[in-house]
């Protein structure tokens, strides 16, 4: 299984805050964006990584992040050069992906709950089609919906629409078989001149191979593409964060428990960084293991 974060995006409803910088390394409480769908691949055990950026923020993603071998996986680079949409990545990643299952979330998607892991894990073993993940919305006209039966298998997926037939926002992680590379050269482009996720989906739903796990109430999800929602991502990770005594989309802390790394590599790793709280917290994390 394959992984791939969408960081491309110009982020221009974040500016000025994002002209200097791509939207998803800005912070969320005290980690960069980026941080949080990393540690999602992570927990679902993907240990190969293609984050796809555009090209004047290249550079700092790799900075950032390197080859990803202090956190025991490796991390590849690609650019998507011209803004064509969020199903273009799978033409872009086509050589990567190489005919395997794959997994791609957005760059500015944070999700936390206990249970998280393990539905991860149990999606992956499906070996055929898609499927997307749902969250309940107040206002689901702003998002994309889905609609499914009681075998949770997608009915009906629209964008934005007047009339949602469900309560059910399609959030920004996407689980695909070895056929998405194939499909998504089929999608046409939209109005707006991009490849649309929502119609790469289509193609599996009407192939009766799109399914979707439907979050609970209790689920946390942010979509942190507007200033308010990257303040409120901030404030309940933080809550979290301090409730539960632990760390959330930390991604050293998971490669350590995931045993990518040993507690020597996180050592050697860390010392190199000043201490402040979020390096604090790893070194105790150490002590403890």
């Amino acid at each position: 299984m394959k992984g791939i974060i969408l960081a491309a995006g110009s982020g221009t409803r974040l500016y000025p805050a994002s002209l200097p910088i791509s939207k998803i390394l800005l912070p969320i409480y005290d980690k960069p964006m980026i941080y949080y769908p990393l540690s999602t691949l992570m927990l679902a055990e993907i240990r190969d990584v293609l984050i796809i950026t555009n090209q004047s923020d290249h550079a700092a993603f790799k900075r950032l992040l390197g080859d990803g071998s202090h956190l025991g996986i490796n991390i590849q680079y690609s650019i998507q050069r011209v803004q064509r949409g969020i199903a273009d990545a799978f033409i872009i990643a086509e050589e990567f992906i190489n005919r395997e299952n794959v997994v791609l979330i957005l760059g500015d998607n944070v999700f936390y709950d206990p249970s998280f892991p393990t539905l991860l894990k149990n999606i992956i073993k499906r070996s055929d089609g898609a499927t997307i993940l749902g969250h309940k919305v107040s206002d689901p006209k702003r998002f994309g919906v889905v609609e499914f039966d009681e075998n949770r298998k997608v009915i009906s997926l629209e964008e934005k629409p007047e009339n949602p037939k469900s309560s059910y926002a399609a959030t920004g992680l996407y689980f695909y078989d070895d056929r998405v590379c194939e499909y998504a050269k089929q999608v046409v482009p939209s109005s707006r001149g991009e490849l649309e996720i929502t119609d790469l989906n289509k193609i599996y739903m009407r192939n009766g191979k799109l399914g979707v796990e439907p979050l609970g109430d209790e689920f946390t999800w942010f979509d942190t593409g507007t200033h308010d929602s990257i303040l409120l991502a901030s404030n309940k990770i933080k809550e979290l964060e301090l409730k539960n005594k632990m760390k959330i989309g930390c991604i050293e802390e998971i490669a350590l428990k995931q045993k990518f790394i040993s507690a020597e590599d996180l050592t050697r790793n860390i010392n190199k960084y000043k201490d402040n709280g979020y390096y604090d917290y790893l070194k105790e994390l150490v002590k403890n293991s």
